[in-house]
């Protein structure tokens, strides 16, 4: 196994291959670790590294996370951490490489498996120390990845050029595959290329970006904003099947006489849980959604509408948006059901008053 601190050149046979190329692997890790971090109180902890941070004009100021350090590790992988209101971590690692395209493609999952279980235990040292400070703290609810590959330009080769020459090495790259894949595949991946400059190549897919581009750091804080999104998405749709499931299996079958009571059952709602879990997601996907703001900007737009798509964040809405429409038609069945409840045991009383006066009656 090569070590990830460099990528070191191979020869691949071929002249077109033989160009080497040199950049950076930005590997980015997001973990669900909470329902919230109290961001000012991590801020106040005398025991925490605080890294202040210059943040791009498209990240909302209250949205912004709080970027911490990891005091005594090596600087040379851990880029910076950063810390998020709504109980997420993510940490954005670098891998400096040297070499050809292929040897880059081919050392890709290595690189992955050997960050992802270091990014485990980094992530776990910076929950220690803030875990006092996230509301129903746990290690960890859901991780999600990303990676980022930025190419250096070179002088002689423009970003048309790439595209042509290492296509296929850079669009099997993308899926962590070490051979050539069908061209479909390749078209498939390839057009969403995009670039703002003539040496400038963007190509974005569901796992991993491909970026040669001289500027690359400037979209970095695109591609961890976007993942931490999948991430509270993929975590939010997973707790709503859990509650779901719950609710319809043992709360919805049958309504007890006590909540069927006229003036007693009505303070206890069964599903109340769930209405109240059904407004904090609400709230929380709506700031997701409005955290990152490209108005103005027709090329940074670009960028995060191909991250919305390729990342199928929109998707994970919509499945969102229907399991919360679900919540209020089961609310409304079991309403209905509680309201039926209720107006047959008050026909029976109003049947019982009657028979009674009418017994009464008669006995006088």
């Amino acid at each position: 196994m090569h070590s990830v601190d460099e990528i070191s050149s191979k020869a691949t046979g071929t002249v077109r291959e033989e160009q080497h190329f040199s950049g950076t692997v930005y590997l980015i890790y997001a973990f669900d670790v909470g329902d919230e971090i109290t961001i000012d109180a991590v801020r106040a902890s005398s025991h925490m590294h605080i890294m202040p941070r210059s943040w791009p004009e498209y990240l909302k100021s209250y949205h912004k996370p709080l970027t911490v350090g990891l005091p005594g590790h090596s600087a040379e992988k851990l880029l910076y951490a950063n810390l998020h209101h709504f109980g997420a971590i993510s940490m954005v690692y670098q891998v400096p490489f040297k070499g050809t395209m292929a040897s880059l493609r081919n050392q890709l999952s290595d690189i992955d498996a050997q960050l992802r279980e270091q990014s485990s235990k980094d992530a776990h040292t910076l929950f220690k120390k803030i875990e006092a400070h996230v509301a129903q703290p746990k290690f960890f609810h859901l991780r999600d990845c990303y990676m980022v590959l930025a190419i250096e330009p070179i002088s002689e080769m423009t970003a048309l050029q790439v595209r042509e020459r290492y296509g296929s090495l850079i669009a099997s790259a993308l899926r962590f595959e070490k051979t050539n894949m069908s061209q479909f595949q390749i078209e498939d991946i390839l057009e969403s290329a995009t670039g703002y400059y003539r040496e400038d190549l963007v190509i974005i897919d569901t796992e991993a970006a491909f970026v040669y581009d001289r500027s690359a750091l400037d979209l970095l804080d695109f591609f961890e904003l976007t993942t931490v999104q999948r991430l509270e998405l993929r975590y939010f749709g997973s707790v709503l099947d859990r509650k779901l499931d719950e609710v319809y299996n043992k709360k919805l079958q049958k309504p007890s006489f006590k909540n069927c009571m006229p003036f007693i059952g009505i303070m206890y709602d069964p599903i109340s849980e769930l209405s109240k879990l059904k407004v904090d997601i609400s709230v929380i996907t709506e700031r997701l959604g409005s955290s990152i703001k490209t108005v103005g900007d027709v090329y940074y737009s670009e960028i995060y509408d191909l991250l919305v798509t390729k990342l199928e964040l929109d998707a994970l809405r919509k499945a969102i948006d229907k399991k919360l429409s679900i919540i209020r038609e089961v609310r409304t069945i079991y309403q209905e059901q509680v309201n039926a409840i209720r107006e047959d045991l008050l026909s029976v009383l109003i049947i019982i008053l009657i028979f009674t006066e009418l017994v009464v009656g008669i006995v006088k």
